[in-house]
């Protein structure tokens, strides 16, 4: 799949997919659905604190089912908690990147909605509220609630969940309702939208992320990151930052750390195996950072997680 050729709302969410722990269960397919990119997914009962990336295209989240305190801030900020239970939403469309975290109600995942809005929706909506685009942006909306989203977003989960083929006429018509609504009700039209010049686009984001994933076990590589982005290392550096809040190679060695610890709960492949599983040539060096990472040795680590099984 070449994501440059991907619309931007379909590559941030292809991003967001796996940035974001979870399974999908539903996903829009089809020119019916050309103008927005939908997903459903079952969240984990709790997550201590995930890094969200910015986004470009307004992002509307909606619960469907499950009850969640959620938690979110930006990166030097005060959480800000907020209630997410069937028919709230969450509104984003951010220029930096924020940290989410959340706390289910007993035992039971949560099913939410993703729904990405297509520029050239938002165009259209706009031309037919004489509203100039440009200067359009959504607010951000944490725990809302609103009737007639969940009405429309119901209709849309159900016709995405048919047997039968999606009904173009009945879709547009819901889409287009729906975003004339959020920009009445949700959006900024007065200010123009910040410069985006320095956030890494989406699809350039998930090709990085792709590569650094499949070549864990091999050395660091900065000038290979910043040639898949045909960007200067520099430039490069600088926006992965921006977009992330990590450096490229902070945002490698945590993942590292991640396969690694995986490795310790669920194999029993001896350290130094672990270790040179995750591109480390030294079990002391592979120790040292793993402690810095999570405050514990790769031993007491595993101790620790046999115990607890």
């Amino acid at each position: 799949m070449v994501l440059s050729c991907l619309p931007s709302r379909r590559a941030a969410s292809l991003t967001l997919e796996q940035l974001l722990p979870g399974k999908k269960v539903a996903q829009s397919e089809g020119d019916v659905w050309k103008d927005v990119d939908v997903q459903i997914f079952t969240r984990p009962v709790q997550e201590d604190e995930i890094l969200v990336p910015a986004v470009a295209e307004p992002l509307l989240v909606w619960v469907l089912r499950g009850e969640a305190n959620i938690e979110e801030r930006e990166l030097t900020g005060p959480w800000e908690q907020s209630k997410a239970r069937a028919g709230t939403f969450y509104l984003t469309q951010t220029d930096t990147p924020y940290l989410m975290r959340w706390q289910g109600k007993g035992n039971t995942c949560f099913e939410v909605l993703h729904l990405y809005l297509g520029l050239e929706l938002i165009n259209r909506a706009a031309m037919s509220l004489n509203l100039n685009s440009s200067r359009i942006r959504m607010r951000d909306v944490s725990g809302g609630q609103d009737v007639f989203i969940s009405g429309i977003l119901s209709g849309l989960v159900a016709e995405m969940q048919s047997p039968a083929i999606a009904n173009p006429l009945f879709v547009n018509g819901l889409l287009e309702s729906l975003t004339v609504h959020l920009l009445r009700q949700y959006a900024d039209t007065k200010s123009e939208t910040k410069p985006r010049s320095t956030l890494l686009p989406t699809w350039k984001l998930r090709r990085v992320l792709e590569h650094m994933e499949a070549h864990l076990a091999e050395p660091f590589d900065l000038d290979a990151l910043a040639a898949l982005c045909r960007m200067s290392r520099f430039h490069f550096s600088r926006s992965f930052r921006a977009t992330t809040a990590q450096t490229p190679s902070g945002w490698f060695m945590q993942h590292r750390v991640q396969k690694a610890s995986e490795m310790l709960r669920k194999t029993s492949l001896s350290i130094i195996e672990i270790a040179l599983e995750t591109g480390y040539e030294s079990p002391s060096h592979f120790a040292q950072v793993f402690r810095r990472v999570t405050g514990l040795s790769p031993r007491n680590y595993r101790k620790m997680h046999s115990l607890n099984k």
